[in-house]
């Protein structure tokens, strides 16, 4: 009994082995958008930057164009005071001269403020240049190790798969059909729980000191009077 019993232990750690593996494999296509989204957060992060100078440039582009076109008005007003005819004509000119130089004076205080802007932004730009620049090998760098990973995994899933029926072939029929039934009923897939600290490791229950005795010293398999789950101590261990 002893001997079968270590037959469920090897069966019941290739089981655990096994799950996480699947799981592994199952969330495989979440864990590697989490990759991709922790990259593309960096990168949007860099792009909003860019995109911030892009529309500084513009907005400075659209600033000089109206100092241009109000420069042309400008001229056009100096000759209308110079060609005054009247008093009249004399004081519209000057008015608009006036206005226009005022305009032209507003406008140029926002270009240099917003080349003072783009000045910060291109600092914070050049700050990050390796950082942009190793962006997407990282990315990439990443998800290889990843896709490795996940190779390794198919590996060691396929051989613990084959591991699995060898040994499973080798329990006899009717305790293998009572783990069957203890691993399927559980959430965890827990059917052999190991004794820690006198209690069951799957439910997490105390058990009493004879039980604990029993399982040290019976070549019967015990099982944890909460969750039913067959119960082990490893050797050389106490409960």
């Amino acid at each position: 009994m002893i001997a079968e019993l270590d037959k469920l232990i090897e069966l019941q750690k290739t089981d655990t082995n096994l799950r996480r593996l699947k799981n592994l494999l199952e969330t495989a296509n979440t864990r590697r958008a989490e990759i991709e989204q922790e990259f593309e957060q960096h990168a949007f992060s860099v792009r909003e930057i860019q995109n911030r100078r892009d529309e500084l440039h513009t907005k400075r582009a659209d600033l000089e164009k109206q100092i241009a076109e109000n420069k042309t008005y400008l001229e056009r007003a100096d000759r209308n005071l110079k060609h005054a005819q009247n008093s009249k004509e004399y004081e519209t000119a000057m008015r608009e001269t006036d206005a226009l130089q005022k305009q032209i004076s507003g406008i140029e205080a926002q270009v240099l403020e917003k080349m003072a802007v783009i000045e910060e932004v291109e600092k914070v730009l050049a700050e990050r240049a390796d950082e942009v620049s190793s962006l997407e090998g990282n990315r990439a760098k990443a998800l290889k190790a990843f896709e490795s990973e996940l190779t390794k995994n198919r590996t060691e899933l396929a051989a613990l798969t084959k591991g699995r029926e060898e040994v499973f072939k080798t329990v006899p029929k009717q305790m293998a059909a009572v783990y069957d039934r203890l691993a399927q009923r559980s959430r965890d897939g827990i059917a052999v729980a190991e004794v820690k600290n006198g209690s069951c490791s799957a439910c997490f229950m105390k058990l009493r000191p004879q039980v604990q005795v029993e399982i040290k010293m019976s070549d019967k398999i015990i099982t944890c009077e909460s969750c039913t789950r067959i119960l082990y101590i490893l050797k050389g261990e106490a409960a």
